[in-house]
Parts: C-alpha cells; sequence; structure tokens
C-alpha cells in the first residue's frame, strides 16, 4: 500500500463549505482507503491507497466529498515521498535559513509549463519571494501570507494549475504523520 496525502483546498475558510474532519475521515475511509488521519481543519489527510495513481485518487476525492457534502473542493494528492523532498528542498531553509513562520508552500496539481513560470517577474513582489521548484511553490512572505499578492489565485492563474497553500508548519507535521 502506498501512503499519500490530500489536501483540499477551500474548506472551512470564512464560515464556507464546512466539513467536520471525523466526517471527512469517515468519507475516506468509505472510499476503501486505510490508516486515514486528518490534520486541522483546513482539509490535510494522509491515507493509504492500493492505488498509485494520484490523479485518479484526486479525482475519486472530489467525487466523494461531491457526494457526501454536495459541493466541489479541488483536491490535490502527493505521494509519501513527494511531500518529503519537498520539505527537505526549501530554498528559504536550505539556503537562507528564514523565519520559518514567514514560509509556506504552494502545492500544484502539476508542474507548470516553463513559459508560464518564467513569465512572472520576481522583483514586483518584494519583500515577498517564491521559487517554483517542481510541482511546488516555496514562499518567503516577511509580513504574513495575508498580506501577500502570492496567493492560490496568483499562482492558478499565472502557472494554469490548481494550487492550494500550507503553512511551514503544516507541511512538516503532514511529513510527519505520514512516516
Amino acid at each position: 500500500m502506498e501512503t499519500y496525502i490530500s489536501i483540499l483546498r477551500g474548506i472551512n475558510v470564512g464560515g464556507h463549505k464546512l466539513i467536520k474532519m471525523n466526517a471527512l475521515k469517515e468519507m475516506f475511509e468509505s472510499l476503501g482507503f486505510n490508516r486515514v488521519k486528518s490534520f486541522i481543519q483546513s482539509g490535510n489527510v494522509v491515507f493509504q491507497s492500493n492505488s498509485t495513481d494520484p490523479r485518479q485518487l484526486e479525482k475519486l476525492i472530489a467525487q466523494g466529498i461531491m457526494k457526501s457534502f454536495g459541493f466541489d473542493v479541488p483536491v490535490i494528492v502527493i505521494e509519501k515521498q513527494e511531500l518529503k523532498n519537498i520539505s527537505e528542498r526549501n530554498l528559504f531553509i536550505n539556503d537562507r535559513a528564514e523565519d520559518l513562520a514567514k514560509l509556506h508552500v504552494t502545492f500544484l496539481a502539476a508542474e507548470p509549463e516553463k513559459a508560464f513560470a518564467e513569465s512572472i517577474g520576481k522583483e514586483e513582489f518584494l519583500p515577498d519571494e517564491y521559487r517554483i521548484s517542481g510541482k511546488a511553490v516555496f514562499l518567503f512572505c516577511p509580513n504574513g501570507y495575508g498580506n501577500t499578492k502570492l496567493s492560490n489565485n496568483f499562482f492558478e492563474k499565472q502557472l494554469k494549475v490548481q494550487a492550494t497553500t500550507r503553512n511551514w508548519k503544516t507541511v512538516l507535521e503532514l511529513v510527519k504523520l505520514s512516516e
């Protein structure tokens, strides 16, 4: 069995798309997933599956949410090793040792086309910075993520892929939960 992490976008934010984590866990189990564990209320779920196709899992989970809760939610599924690799290659830690509380990762549903990634100007967002690496965008937001223009919507528009962001502490906790 393979271990995966699903990251849902836009649930339990501002009183919209409310899902209790025990109900979400039960829904995952009803889909045949094993060792299901949720982490905080923003829709992070670690689970095991016999499937080897994260894209199929994303579709299955999204359909399950629609059926169980009645609304559409973007779902990104990451393999355990991919999440671990992301946690180990954060340039803002490895190269600069920035404040961990100011770091985030925007997870992308697919690796963006090079032309889209290169078309974004880095200087115009200072003091906020980003680095795209595969299906992850590492963010350094010294004034807080709530004050940056480098949001999920921004990256989805610029990179033409679905995105959802987690703070660095959550990323590390998800790595631990998946071990």
